[in-house]
């Protein structure tokens, strides 16, 4: 089995025995795995093998390179600012300034470390072994779920998702993502695989090829190799001879097709091509968004909302409709057929309609809007300017959204209604987000939906860490955020900072590796500023994207007065590997009021190398997804009856181990891949 499914099934809290492992020492592994790792085999422990303490350590982290004050967080209280001031100078001269990043640079002015004995309260992390053909099982539940799902997969899902396939030889019968079945496409270069797409999905297909393999999102200036202009040209071949054939879809993007064929030099292969590519060179040939617009234009409140509204329900479906439904709405008011428009959102899409629902928790605003949308893999944020968002169609009014949002309520409990039979949820699952955009995140243990929540302990502080090879500099900072969305920086560079806060120093260190660390002390942070988050981030410092370096970022729990190493794998919570193309990505926060750890994990599609130049005012919506709706309301939306004993219940939803009856499913905060599945 491949390590990349040994890890993700490591995150579930499985180990694998495969047929290669060798047994007989299990008493030594199982030490290994308690005193490094705090880990305790709950089943089969005599399968245990040093295989398993590989994965651990990969996974959690045992050999991790030193921060730039190696006595963290101790030695930097001794030292005064002058001194801290100094050795950050010296720092960057040899490094920056003679560019020598030969070796990781150390404190000049830090005494000899001291350890004692590692001695923190720890929570013991229960893991599984399974066999491998249980494994191949859970796997395939998992890749069948990610495959059913409408939303792009992250790295992580997409990498589990291939490995199965290509490990198990798994036919793919269906795929319902667009990105997911380009880059099958695309990995495999099979153009049977061109039955999962429409022919309107052949542009994003370019744009997934132009990003992998041009490292270029620019589709408007193609310059393909020929090798990749056969494989294109059979995946149309293939799609002409099958379907299904949206010439109405595709012409929405007009331009971009005639460049694309162009650039083919396209031959139809029947007459179906032969038809589409005359739709395409004829200018009058008419998008469905195309009519849409003319009508409402034409037509008036009165009845070209009302027919606009007939033409997106009969060409796009409700979906459509959906996303539209404010244009709609507001172009209505207050002549037009309100209800004729709410009847055509009659849908089942649940992740659109859990969309509009957080969308219309935000309130009336004639404020510039944010908008946030994910692209190959990474989020991007437009802000809209004060030119656009005074067009009157921009925004409802309270009594319209008010409205709006009670009718995508009630069909979302619709859609949701009956899909299992007794349901029993714990309470915790308050504190977990859906997943929603998960294409945008970075996978590894400890990971959540973007928006759920943990809980800190009392007597515990935050630890903050990254660490990183093959590259120069990676930096982590933390941003607490003020009125009106303004922050204050907490780095090297700003020397904010307090008896709450300690910074382990700037490590620039070649690709020798390096690391860096935050401890926040929850109640004297809050009681020193005052706000109420605080934001980490990693930038490259040195522009090289995070896809082209090794590195991973996290969180442990620690005591506020900790003892031993400064990265302890046993007071691990989180650990992350970030992948994505871009070289920024927001990592989580912190909310003090609430004493929680907040989930952000976002790559976003940035080339910034210093954190802190753009407005974080959109991570808002994080920090309320909760409350607006969580996984135990979307559970207790799917029951057909929710009950308060687990022992009555078909589907349990907890992460405690609760009595259930034999035969009942059991889904925990950790199988996002499961409710990934029920979404769809």
């Amino acid at each position: 089995m491949r390590d990349i499914l040994k890890d993700f099934l490591f995150t579930k809290g499985y180990f694998v025995r495969t047929n290669t492992d060798k047994v007989g020492r299990a008493p030594e592994f199982l030490a290994a795995l308690a005193k490094l790792f705090n880990i305790r085999i709950v089943k089969n422990p005599d399968w245990a093998s040093i295989d398993m303490v590989t994965v651990a350590k990969r996974n959690l982290g045992a050999h991790v390179p030193p921060p730039f004050y190696r006595g963290f967080p101790f030695t930097v209280r001794e030292l005064a600012l002058e001194e801290i001031i100094l050795d950050r100078l010296l720092h960057y001269v040899r490094t920056y300034g003679l560019g020598d990043f030969s070796s990781p640079g150390y404190s000049v002015f830090e005494d000899e470390v001291v350890r004692p004995c590692f001695s923190e309260e720890v929570e013991v992390r229960k893991v599984s072994i399974i066999g491998e053909d249980e494994a191949v099982d859970l796997l395939r539940g998992i890749v069948d779920s990610l495959l059913a799902g409408s939303r792009p997969l992250s790295d992580m899902h997409y990498g589990v998702v291939r490995a199965f396939i290509e490990e198990y030889s798994y036919e793919v019968a269906a795929c319902n993502c667009k990105d997911t079945s380009c880059r099958l496409l695309l990995d495999t270069r099979e153009p049977q695989l061109a039955r999962l797409l429409k022919l309107s999905d052949v542009i994003r297909l370019v744009e997934w090829l132009q990003l992998l393999t041009y490292k270029s999102t620019d589709i408007k200036k193609l310059n393909l190799r020929n090798r990749d202009r056969k494989f294109l040209t059979a995946v149309l071949d293939a799609i002409f001879e099958e379907g299904p054939i949206d010439v109405r879809t595709c012409l929405e993007k007009k331009r971009l097709w005639k460049g694309l064929l162009h650039h083919l030099h396209y031959r139809p292969v029947n007459d179906e091509a032969r038809r589409f590519l005359h739709a395409i060179r004829n200018n009058e040939a008419r998008s469905a968004y195309s009519e849409f617009e003319r009508l409402v234009n034409e037509g008036g409140a009165e009845t070209g909302t009302r027919d606009a509204a007939s033409l997106l329900r009969a060409e796009k479906g409700a979906s459509a409709v959906l996303r539209h439904l404010d244009y709609l709405l507001s172009m209505s008011w207050p002549f037009g057929d309100i209800d004729y428009i709410l009847d055509q959102i009659d849908s089942d899409n649940k992740v659109l309609l859990i969309q509009l629902l957080s969308h219309y928790a935000d309130g009336v605003s004639c404020e510039p809007r944010v908008f946030k949308f994910q692209k190959l893999g990474m989020m991007r944020v437009y802000h809209e300017d004060d030119r656009k968002s005074i067009k009157p169609h921009s925004f409802l009014n309270e009594k319209l959204a008010g409205r709006a949002s009670l009718r995508v309520l009630s069909e979302l409990e619709r859609a949701c209604k009956g899909t299992f039979g007794r349901v029993y949820v714990d309470k915790g699952m308050r504190r977990i987000a859906l997943p929603l955009q998960e294409g945008v995140s970075m996978g590894g243990v400890g990971t959540l939906p973007r928006g759920s929540r943990l809980p800190i302990p009392a007597g515990k502080k935050i630890r903050a860490f990254t660490y990183w090879e093959r590259v120069d500099d990676i930096d982590l900072s933390a941003f607490a955020l003020i009125e009106d969305w303004g922050k204050i920086e907490f780095s090297w560079r700003t020397f904010a900072g307090g008896r709450s806060v300690e910074f382990s120093g700037d490590e620039t260190s070649g690709y020798s590796g390096g690391s860096e660390y935050f401890d926040i002390d929850i109640d004297l942070f809050k009681e020193e500023f005052g706000v109420r988050y605080l934001v980490f981030c990693d930038n490259v410092f040195s522009g090289t994207p995070f896809r082209e370096c090794t590195c991973k970022a996290g969180f442990m729990m620690r005591d506020n007065e900790d003892s031993g190493e400064v990265f302890e794998p046993s007071t691990v919570e989180s650990s992350f590997s970030i992948t994505c193309a871009s070289t920024f990505a927001y990592l989580f926060a912190i909310d003090f009021d609430r004493r929680e750890i907040v989930w952000l994990n976002v790559a976003r599609d940035s080339r910034q190398r210093i954190a802190g130049e753009t407005p974080m005012g959109f991570i808002k919506d994080y920090l309320r997804t909760t409350s607006v709706i969580n996984l135990y309301d979307f559970a207790c939306m799917l029951a057909t009856e929710v009950v308060d004993d687990p022992m009555q219940a078909d589907v349990v939803f907890s992460d405690r181990d609760v009595p259930m009856r034999e035969g009942a499913e059991r889904i925990r905060s950790l199988d996002t891949e499961r409710v990934i599945g029920l979404l769809s």
